[in-house]
């Protein structure tokens, strides 16, 4: 879950309204159809400031500080959108007003868009003492919830600067109930509208109350009838609120495209049964991170036309620049950082150590897990659309790097980190990074932050270690540096009122990210002291880990994953304990998914959808996917896809809450550039960008608005405004890299065997060559009569030589097959061999010996 405070929405929309004969009706319904008119929160949201005003809440009050000179009243706007009009039907308008100099404003009703037709309007007189003002009138216009409705206060035409001051504010009519409805249109056929895995279960959700099976058809594109069944009836599913059916057609597995499922009358949306939509997945979720980096052009190159940007925040006008920020004003600390660069965290310009610290931790993970018991040449140099990608290091570490490297700049001289950076005070939506004009601000450091750091560095000098040994060192000095600081101040807790101009990310108790940090340094170093901390924690041996997953704020279980991962000095027992925990938590998913109407890895009985639930719906697939790594049972496998299945389309509201991804997918992200609700000249949010799901708090005006009573499942509006169920975010997106990368490399084939092997590999460089030593070990239990090695080069390395093998390489995979005298390999022993070669670039991330993947040390 996200830390999120109310931001403000779009000042883009300027509606200038003529005014509208009045009429006062007989009678009115007693609804209230504008939200947080009192202002109590101490939040102006929903309420936006046109260009040249600004809205502070003070008092209990709105106030608008209103730049003079313009010419006309519509030249200096407060309003808020998306306000529910029905024709012929009575509103009254009330509201408190005051003003510091003595100035006539007017009240308007009407249009949002062109052609901004008016519904109402009248000018009242405001004077510095507050007053009452109401008038009322009869709508001739018909906007739904969510439409194009508008209230304004109309403020411009002055020659001095003014403030505004309104509280109170109220509009009352109509006779439509507020709220209740999605605007998406639903199917009663629920698929994955993206696609199925050939070889994989294929299953969809049947919205019908029928207590009988219903037969169903799977057609072809052509319309052909290719396989059919009966549906099972399961009930009453209480967090969509739907009846429903299980369709399982696993049994057709022809790939193809344009499939369509129907019973009756009603069809769903048409998907693929194919692994390429998987396959692109993996890497439009990383393109992801290169769309949010900040201090950097956004190439089009790279993003293409519509998406590409100036850099953001470099000290270029009207940006204040990251280059020397100072702490908050309140702290005092003595000393300005230039932290530019990283990736901005989510819709706005903020940039969180906590959040970043998940967020690059994922994508370092989804790397080291795949160096050592999966594929990483799916990450190999050249694989990502972004600059780095021919300078001979693997792409996926070259865009966690860009936010690594941020996280190191937020180190303060005492070794502590920063908690965040952000803008002084939210800025508009739309703002494009580069037009931001606020000035930017550290808050202050805290324990949580410097152990996201030591995390982080530990971690990812590990993983550089053969890439960049300078760099390496950097890193671990940074780690250890933060992991003492740490430990002189464990209780420096961040400040949860700190959220104006950006998000809190409060969190109280840190002994979770205490055993991360130690767990990683522990995993990078083997010292004993660090060991002694890990073993030390309440956390030890996933005692943390459980249905609820991982987030930012909980972090122990991305200890548990390392420590099962990377091979260390500890128990082989404990290491064992760790990985039957992801098995057992698994178990309990997989038996909960067996209950529900729309199988989903998550655990709502505490808490119920909670913001960024799509995020836990994914961190709970990647202990899924874990535990089909550990044991390799299919059923694991199988819950991994299922979680996809949900977020792609198989949901209660018939939508992919992937952008690009499915007939119906998300469009409208909370997003200051990807902004196109608010802006016609700015994008949708790209392919791979991951809404936040349904949040059943209800945590925004607009989703307040629109969704009063919604089940858990239903809680979902695809909606810019919508901030609290629509917002993107890094950890949200690293979730996504991490499981769509797991699932691309799965995808189609039977579980993976336990590996047999074991691959020790050990490189001397120097400009332009290396010399390599590998040892390969048969952990199976028989003998092996021979052996064949198989790698890939991330680099230019080519082999020039090699002993004790027979050594080819084409482009760059590498083959090593046994000598005549050295093809037999007991079980429990090891075979050396070894190589040079010209060219440089990282260590080979996997191996595989005849044919199998094997674990790497």
């Amino acid at each position: 879950m996200r830390s999120q405070p109310p931001r403000l929405l779009a000042a883009s929309l300027l509606v200038a309204l003529v005014a509208a004969p009045l009429a006062i009706p007989a009678s009115a319904a007693e609804y209230e159809r504008l939200l947080n008119g009192t202002f109590d929160s101490g939040s102006a949201d929903p309420w936006w400031a046109s260009a040249g005003v600004t809205n502070r809440v003070t008092g209990g009050e709105l106030c608008a500080s209103v730049t003079g000179g313009t010419t006309n009243p519509w030249d200096a706007l407060v309003g808020q959108n998306g306000v529910p009009f029905e024709t012929d039907q009575s509103y009254t308008l009330s509201f408190d007003a005051r003003a510091t100099t003595a100035q006539t404003v007017a009240a308007a009703a009407g249009e949002s868009v062109s052609p901004y037709r008016g519904i109402a309007r009248q000018e009242f007189a405001l004077t510095p003492e507050k007053q009452r003002f109401t008038f009322t009138f009869t709508s001739t216009l018909d906007f739904p919830d969510a439409g194009n409705g508008q209230v304004a206060f109309q403020l411009g035409g002055q020659a001095a600067d003014n403030t505004i001051c309104v509280d109170n504010v109220s509009l009352v009519g109509g006779v439509k109930p507020p709220g209740g409805v999605n605007p998406n249109p639903t199917r009663k056929v629920q698929v994955d509208q993206v696609g199925y895995v050939p070889g994989l279960p294929k299953r969809a959700t049947l919205v019908s109350t029928a207590t009988t099976p219903q037969p169903w058809t799977l057609k072809n594109s052509a319309g052909a009838v290719v396989a059919s069944g009966q549906s099972t009836p399961k009930g009453a599913d209480v967090t969509s609120g739907d009846s429903v059916h299980l369709i399982d057609f696993s049994s057709f597995d022809t790939a193809g495209t344009g499939y369509t499922l129907s019973v009756g009358e009603d069809t769903s949306f048409p998907f693929d049964i194919s692994a390429d939509a998987i396959k692109r997945l993996r890497y439009d979720s990383l393109a992801f991170f290169y769309h949010q980096r900040s201090g950097t052009p956004i190439e089009a190159q790279y993003v293409g036309e519509e998406y590409s940007r100036p850099a953001g925040h470099v000290n270029v006008a009207p940006n204040q620049g990251d280059n020397n920020v100072p702490c908050r004003a309140d702290l005092a600390c003595g000393y300005t950082l230039d932290v530019r660069g990283g990736w901005y965290d989510a819709g706005d310009h903020g940039k969180y150590v906590v959040n970043g610290g998940i967020s690059a931790w994922q994508l370092l993970n989804a790397y080291e897990r795949a160096s050592r018991i999966g594929d990483a040449t799916a990450y190999r140099d050249g694989s990502l659309a972004i600059p780095e990608k021919s300078n001979g290091v693997p792409d996926l570490l070259d865009e966690a790097r860009w936010e690594v490297d941020f996280l190191l700049k937020m180190q303060a001289p005492d070794g502590m980190a920063h908690h965040k950076i952000h803008d002084a005070n939210w800025t508009a939506l739309p703002t494009r990074p580069e037009l931001d004009d606020q000035p930017r601000r550290l808050s202050a450091t805290s324990t949580a932050a410097t152990l996201n750091l030591a995390a982080v560095a530990a971690q990812a000098s590990r993983l550089w270690r053969g890439v960049d040994a300078t760099y390496s060192a950097t890193l671990l000095s940074a780690a250890r540096k933060a992991y003492t600081a740490a430990k002189a101040n464990p209780a420096k807790l961040a400040d949860p009122n700190d959220g104006t101009g950006g998000g809190a990310y409060s969190d109280d108790t840190v002994t979770d990210e205490f055993y991360w940090a130690a767990s990683e340094l522990y995993a990078t170093t083997g010292e004993a002291a660090f060991r002694t901390d890990v073993a030390g924690s309440p956390h030890y041996k996933a005692a943390s880990l459980n249905r609820g997953g991982f987030h930012w704020g909980g972090t122990a279980p991305l200890g548990d994953i390392t420590l099962a991962l990377v091979p260390t000095g500890l128990p082989a027992a404990d290491v064992t304990a760790i990985k039957s925990a992801f098995a057992t938590v698994a178990d309990q998913h997989l038996t909960a998914m067996a209950g529900m109407g729309y199988a989903t890895p998550y655990d709502n009985s505490t808490a119920g959808y909670v913001w960024g639930s799509n995020s836990t719906v994914l961190n709970n697939a990647t202990v899924l996917a874990l535990a089909h790594d550990f044991t390799g049972a299919a059923k694991y496998r199988d819950g991994v896809f299922e979680a996809l299945h949900y977020l792609l389309g198989r949901n209660p509201l018939s939508t992919s809450y992937v952008a690009g991804y499915g007939e119906q997918a998300m469009v409208n992200a909370h997003h200051r550039f990807w902004a196109h609700q608010n802006d016609p000249t700015l994008p949708i949010a790209p392919p791979g960008s991951l809404s936040g799901g349904p949040n059943s708090a209800l945590q925004d005006p607009v989703a307040q608005r629109l969704l009063a009573g919604c089940p858990q499942q239903k809680c979902w509006v695809d909606d810019i405004g919508a901030y609290s169920v629509n917002e993107v975010a890094i950890n949200w997106n690293s979730a996504l890299a991490w499981v769509s990368g797991w699932a691309a490399e799965k995808s189609g084939q039977p579980p993976t065997p336990v590996a047999d092997c074991e691959v020790t590999y050990t490189a001397n460089k120097w400009q332009g060559g290396l010399s390599a030593h590998v040892a390969l070990k048969n952990t199976g239990t028989t003998a092996w009569t021979s052996w064949k090695l198989g790698f890939t080069f991330p680099g230019t390395q080519k082999v020039s030589s090699g002993w004790s093998a027979n050594w080819s390489q084409s482009g760059a995979d590498v083959t090593a097959t046994n000598m005549s005298w050295n093809g037999k390999v007991e079980a429990g022993k090891s075979v050396y061999i070894g190589f040079n070669a010209s060219g440089g670039g990282a260590d080979p991330a996997a191996f595989t010996i005849n044919g199998k993947s094997c674990k790497t040390s």
